[in-house]
């Protein structure tokens, strides 16, 4: 398995936009696959904020994750994200969603950045695993989510 930014991978753009589409359409029932598409290729840059990262096995795409600016427009203060953190079903449990979201972190750090953001619907007690904290529990866009941190710089 090897990571890769997306921007140097951008055959892949549009498979991931499908897997993300299917996996979050529920927190953006306006964002049409088009859309999703074409904020996927604005965001997948070489380094910096937004990056987004995928694993590839085998050429096979895997996963991804990454950083954006902001998450969630109802909490405009907190700022960079952790987002996007997929792994496709057949690739779960090999420790490929670690190794992404370590890259993410690698580049937080290189950007000098000093707290990282993320929510979650269901997985608080993995990040939780990695060194997050919890900040509080909110609904965002009709789901019920856990707002978590990670202090990068101090």
């Amino acid at each position: 398995m090897k990571i890769f930014t997306l921007a140097s991978k951008p055959e892949f753009i549009e498979e991931l936009a499908r897997l993300h589409h299917a996996e979050w359409h529920h927190l953006s029932s306006a964002t049409t696959l088009t859309r999703r598409v074409a904020a996927i290729r604005d965001a997948a840059r070489f380094n910096g904020i937004p990056s987004i990262f995928i694993a590839l096995l085998e050429n096979q795409l895997a996963g991804s994750a990454a950083i954006v600016k902001s998450d969630m427009v109802s909490k405009p203060e907190l700022s960079p994200w952790l987002a996007a953190v997929y792994v496709k079903q057949e690739y779960r449990r090999q420790g490929i969603a670690n190794k992404l979201i370590a890259r993410c972190v690698k580049e937080a750090e290189h950007l000098s950045v000093g707290d990282l953001y993320l929510f979650t619907e269901l997985a608080s007690k993995y990040y939780e695993k990695l060194g997050w904290r919890y900040l509080e529990r909110c609904e965002y866009r009709g789901a019920v989510v856990d707002v978590m941190h990670k202090q990068i710089a101090s």
